[in-house]
């Protein structure tokens, strides 16, 4: 019976959570969606931040990660069934990790295709990276 229950609510979480893959536009700015640049601070440094995003990062320099510290502070900032976007420099990393979140643990996902690149060729408004 609780085996039953556990495989009905995962399939109803997966469900539920949605991954999608776009380029940032001006509709999903104005939409006010949570922004999570998963870049490293040097690479926020060198380029700035979306305006409003939230620096958390994922891959570090040599390419390590920790799913258990990123999970944390991630769910400090976003709530499991909200939907916000992830953003890194070209988007392979948001891929890797936008499809981890959205379909294995349930997240509402949306990866920004092109990442960072593709905003500033697009003219999005950036802020510099202020450190905490």
């Amino acid at each position: 019976m609780r085996l039953a229950l556990l495989s009905l609510l995962f399939v109803i979480t997966t469900l539920t959570a949605e991954y999608i893959r776009q380029p940032i536009d001006q509709k999903l700015i104005d939409s006010k969606t949570k922004i999570i640049d998963i870049r490293t601070p040097g690479e926020w440094k060198t380029t700035g931040l979306v305006k409003g995003s939230v620096p958390i990062m994922f891959f570090d320099e040599q390419g390590n990660y920790n799913i258990d510290t990123f999970l944390v502070k991630l769910n400090k900032v976003v709530k499991k069934d909200e939907k916000f976007a992830l953003i890194c420099n070209s988007g392979n990393r948001s891929k890797v990790l936008g499809t981890f979140l959205g379909k294995q643990l349930g997240y509402n996902v949306i990866d920004l295709d092109g990442g960072i690149q593709y905003a500033m060729s697009k003219k999005v408004p950036l802020e510099p990276y202020k450190e905490r």
